[in-house]
């Protein structure tokens, strides 16, 4: 039996949970560590992301960390030194970071600090909204570690080369405004601002029908599976055919020859 959100809300020891209309927002809630996470708070997190995959009315989610000094510190050094080792689900760190079937969109609201496994986690994500005084970084070279979540990946694959390989190779923080940038981050806004600015990106998308961001998410990602372009085109994207044989595809077209708002289903 599949776990819900309201079940999780009412259990969950280190996140908190709130659903507004089609939004599920995650609150990393860890802040006495700065939101560093331990393999519990691992497995709950990808409890949360399994029950948000399969909640057909959640159509986006928002991560956060609690306070406002950051976001996400990565793993709880602490933690991994009476144990001896990390242990994450296969979904990966913070049970996002391996996932690479979930279509639907996530957006980090960076508050803070996005260090180590707390960038891998924005990374993981499709948008980043940061506060200005965020602060990015792979810092685990520095404690004889690697970003290896998929946070090495990731980056060499999102920046430029040196620009990706100056931040790897020598665990140095780099500000908001410097991965606006990069490209790294969508947008800066001050720390005030910050739930503001992801509402905005938030009713954007839902103003989408969310089949047809789950097919765009899911060309785009599995995209660079395919070296070649032609092969990317023809490629098996079962999402697109939901989105083409979905009651959204005959409203779209509908509400816009009738010259109003189209009412998305989601089906």
């Amino acid at each position: 039996m599949q776990t819900t959100i309201a079940a999780l809300a009412g259990s969950a020891s280190y996140t908190l949970l709130r659903v507004d209309g089609r939004v599920l927002h995650i609150t990393l809630n860890r802040p006495q560590v700065l939101n560093a996470l331990h393999p519990p708070a691992h497995f709950e997190l990808a409890e949360v992301f399994d029950a948000f995959a399969n909640d057909s009315d959640l159509w986006v989610a928002v991560i956060r960390g609690a306070g406002e000094r950051s976001f996400c510190t990565g793993t709880d050094l602490k933690v991994r030194a009476q144990l001896g080792r990390d242990d994450y689900p296969p979904s990966g760190f913070g049970g996002i970071t391996r996932r690479f079937d979930l279509d639907k969109p996530v957006v980090a609201a960076v508050n803070g600090l996005a260090l180590g496994g707390g960038l891998e986690i924005a990374l993981a994500c499709d948008l980043i909204v940061a506060a200005e005084h965020a602060q990015f970084g792979f810092p685990e070279p520095r404690v004889g570690l690697a970003a290896m979540g998929g946070g090495v990946h990731r980056l060499v694959r999102q920046l430029p080369d040196k620009v990706a390989m100056g931040l790897l190779l020598t665990g140095r923080q780099v500000s908001a405004q410097d991965a606006l940038a990069y490209g790294l981050v969508n947008e800066v806004v001050p720390g005030a601002r910050l739930d503001d600015a992801v509402h905005v990106w938030v009713e954007d998308m839902l103003a989408c029908a969310p089949l047809a961001l789950r097919a765009t998410k899911q060309v785009a990602r599995r995209n660079l599976d395919h070296p070649a372009l032609a092969d990317a085109v023809r490629g098996d994207y079962p999402a697109v055919e939901k989105m083409l044989e979905s009651e959204d595809a005959v409203e779209g077209p509908r509400a816009f020859a009738e010259k109003r708002a189209p009412v998305w289903r989601g089906r």
